[in-house]
């Protein structure tokens, strides 16, 4: 049988986490629960032992009491971080508000789901527990979606889990892994999310190792190499902003990067801004690049690139994202498309290009996360201890909500 490809990706991209848009009114047949358990048996298993087992819960009176525990586990916490932040346009607002939604009406969803798992967790770290249900619980998520029902993958009534057991009779040896909700979605439409692009999070032949391009079966500067250094900073993106755009910052914590200054004319960091950089290498010697800001979205992006802004030799910035209680800064750089120190290494010995440049990665790799980790430290230092009242929630719960 073909396999029809749109509609499979469809239904992997728009399987979504559904609270609010769960219809609590129409009945959900029992029958649709038990196809699409069997459609998530079909996923791998450690082992090929099928140690999963599946618990419905249609009784209002064990459904009642499941939203009596899930109020103490995390709900009310819920509906306190969504009345604190409702209305400030806070990053997690619509999150909160669906969390707290489940909450409130946890009891009136027609079907409540626990996949467990046969074993309990020996805290070693290796495989051989998890890894035989995720992916079924995962099959079953999609297939829900595929036929108009959704449901939510929450964790957060673990943190009860000795109730949890004793009220639907689950055994020592047996491990939930979630709670699942389930009802009709109240709509069909559904948004991609923003994410990544894959180019931008998938490394190949090392971690945090990119290419632009390729790449192609002999590596090289046009297939635009990079890497990525990452740090998740508690303070809020403007305080991490200001040390961002300070061109000098990471000379104090780049062993090749000893300094900057702006161009006569500029005022400091703007978009077509132009600064100079100056840097040294033991093999390359000391140099000065201009350089020119191409990104400038303040507390988001900030990044500039060298020698040529028609065909610069290199492309470096900066990322910020808001995360709940965080900021997560990426240092992003891309070598070429036009010459750079790399050049002339490369001319003389053209058939070791590819490891010319994977070393030269690693050495840009190794100084740009030291700045990032000093950013890290410097930002955190500069956010006062004492989180102000307002429109800041608290740190998420370690469960899913």
């Amino acid at each position: 049988m073909a396999i029809d490809i749109k509609s499979v990706d469809e239904a992997l991209m728009t399987t979504r986490a559904v609270r609010r848009r769960l219809d609590l009114e129409r009945p959900v047949d029992q029958q649709i629960l038990l196809d699409c358990i069997d459609i998530a048996e079909q996923a791998p298993s450690g082992g090929n032992q099928g140690s999963r087992r599946w618990i419905i819960v249609r009784d209002q009176r064990t459904k009642d009491r499941l939203a009596e525990i899930y109020m103490e586990a995390a709900g009310k916490w819920m509906i306190e971080a969504h009345n604190k932040i409702e209305g400030t346009g806070h990053p997690q607002e619509k999150v909160m508000a669906s969390a707290a939604h489940l909450a409130t009406h946890l009891a009136q969803c027609q079907a409540i789901v626990f996949p467990t798992i046969i074993g309990v967790h020996d805290g070693s770290g290796r495989p051989g527990l998890f890894d035989s249900v995720i992916q079924s619980v995962w099959s079953f998520c999609v297939a829900l979606r595929a036929r108009g029902l959704g449901t939510a993958w929450t964790t957060a009534i673990l943190a009860r889990q000795n109730e949890l057991t004793d009220l639907l009779g689950i055994p020592d040896d047996v491990t939930p892994i979630a709670m699942l909700p389930v009802g009709w979605m109240k709509g069909s439409s559904v948004k991609l999310a923003p994410r990544l692009p894959a180019r931008e999070i998938t490394y190949i032949d090392g971690f945090a190792r990119t290419w632009e391009r390729g790449p192609s079966e002999s590596p090289s500067v046009a297939d635009g190499p990079g890497c990525v250094a990452e740090a998740d900073i508690k303070a809020s993106p403007e305080i991490v902003w200001q040390f961002v755009t300070d061109i000098n910052f990471g000379s104090d914590h780049s062993p090749e990067f000893t300094g900057a200054r702006w161009a006569d004319g500029a005022g400091g960091p703007s978009l077509g801004a132009k600064f100079f950089g100056s840097n040294k290498h033991d093999a390359i010697g000391e140099w000065e690049v201009p350089c020119f800001v191409n990104q400038f979205e303040p507390e988001r992006r900030f990044g500039w690139i060298t020698s040529d802004v028609d065909n610069p030799g290199a492309q470096w910035w900066f990322e910020l994202d808001r995360i709940a209680g965080a900021t997560r800064l990426r240092y992003r750089l891309i070598l070429g498309p036009g010459p750079s120190g790399l050049t002339a290494a490369i001319e003389r010995m053209p058939d070791k290009e590819a490891r010319i440049i994977a070393g030269r990665i690693g050495e840009h790799r190794a100084n740009m996360q030291s700045v990032v980790d000093a950013i890290k430290v410097a930002a955190e230092d500069a956010t006062p201890k004492v989180k102000k009242s307002g429109t800041q929630a608290p740190l998420a719960p370690p469960y899913q909500p």
